[in-house]
């Protein structure tokens, strides 16, 4: 697992550097914009971004959207000190994977890396909290375009479950990994969506499922 940090303040940086490594995590690079974060992720091509959110010359919400759309294999991650509503909904829009504050204990933080590469979107309770809160209530706007198959749906709320496997989601819902393939491809094509977590996080912006991720992500 590789890791790139992106934050203006070095001493941070090393913090975070020093933690994760000494977990066996590798961090491949640090940047202190996000105009540099763009840069290395290009050249170095990270397992995850973990990203501020203010920083100088390019803000952490534009360049969770360059580089979600340049890098999509690359998870972006939002590392912040911010607990604004506006800042959590629109790195969920921009296609961010997580959104995490920076006061966040240790114990937790470490759950984080594993649950990004396995595909799952990484809020505390607390903050997932706030997204069905603010996005899951009765008479909110929904997708236009095609309705959701029983399947489609059945699928999505496996996802939003956090069952992470085609393997496992074809033998929840008795049917081959093939077909969970193209159950997903649909429903990213029905929602206009690009990712499993802007997905997941259209899901539950909406009110498609009724799941309510309380846990915190499990290692």
């Amino acid at each position: 697992m590789r890791l790139l940090i992106v934050d203006d303040h070095a001493l941070f940086r090393d913090g975070l550097r020093s933690l994760l490594e000494a977990r066996g995590i590798e961090v491949v690079g640090e940047a202190a914009n996000g105009r540099e974060a763009v840069e290395l992720a290009r050249q170095l091509k990270p397992d995850i971004v973990l990203l501020d959110l203010t920083m100088p010359e390019v803000d952490g919400l534009t360049a969770t959207r360059i580089l979600v759309t340049e890098l999509p294999e690359v998870k972006v991650v939002v590392l912040t000190a911010s607990d604004d509503e506006a800042d959590l909904f629109e790195s969920i829009k921009s296609g961010a994977y997580g959104y995490l504050l920076k006061n966040l204990e240790a114990d937790e933080f470490f759950r984080v890396p594993e649950a990004v590469q396995s595909g799952l979107p990484v809020f505390t309770p607390h903050l997932a909290r706030r997204v069905l809160q603010e996005f899951g209530r009765e008479g909110v706007h929904r997708p236009e375009g095609p309705a959701l198959t029983e399947r489609e749906r059945e699928l999505l709320e496996l996802l939003v479950q956090g069952v992470t496997s085609n393997r496992e989601r074809a033998q929840r819902l008795f049917i081959s990994e093939n077909t969970v393939k193209h159950h997903l491809r649909n429903i990213m094509t029905k929602l206009h969506l690009e990712n499993r977590a802007q997905v997941i996080a259209c899901a539950l912006r909406t009110g498609l499922v009724r799941t309510r991720p309380d846990e915190p992500p499990r290692s």
